[in-house]
C-alpha cells in the first residue's frame, strides 16, 4: 500500500505524492532478499551489486503494489532476479536485480577497515 512516507515527494525523488522510484526499487530488493534468505547457509547474506530498472507507471497514495521476481541465472555465488511490480491496472515497473552470496562476518570486516 502506497503511503506517504512511499511517496517521491518524501523521498526526496520528485514533488508529487505517488511511489518514489527509489521505494520501489527497495520494495524489489527486499522481495529478492525474502525469495533467498532461507535457502542461505548460516553465516551467509546476499548483496546487491547491480540493478535495471523501468517505472514504468505512477502508483498514487492508497494503491497496493505487489512485486514478483523470479530468479532467472545462477554462476556461482552470482543471483540475478527478474522482478515485475505491478497494481491492480497496469504493470508499475520491471527491471532486474543482481546479487552475491557472501560470508557476512568477512563482508563485515572488509567494510570496516
Amino acid at each position: 500500500m502506497v503511503e506517504m512516507s512511499d511517496t517521491a515527494k518524501k523521498a526526496g525523488s520528485g514533488d508529487v505524492p505517488v511511489l518514489a522510484t527509489p521505494r520501489l526499487l527497495a520494495l524489489a530488493e527486499a522481495a529478492t532478499v525474502r525469495a533467498i534468505e532461507q535457502h542461505l547457509a548460516p553465516g551467509e547474506t546476499s548483496v546487491g551489486t547491480r540493478v535495471e530498472m523501468e517505472h514504468l507507471a505512477a502508483s498514487p497514495l492508497g494503491r497496493h503494489v505487489q512485486i514478483g521476481v523470479e530468479l532467472t541465472q545462477v554462476e556461482g555465488r552470482r543471483l540475478v532476479f527478474a522482478f515485475e511490480a505491478h497494481d491492480k491496472h497496469t504493470v508499475v515497473g520491471r527491471g532486474t536485480i543482481e546479487r552475491v552470496v557472501v560470508d557476512r562476518a568477512k563482508f563485515l570486516a572488509r567494510a570496516t577497515r
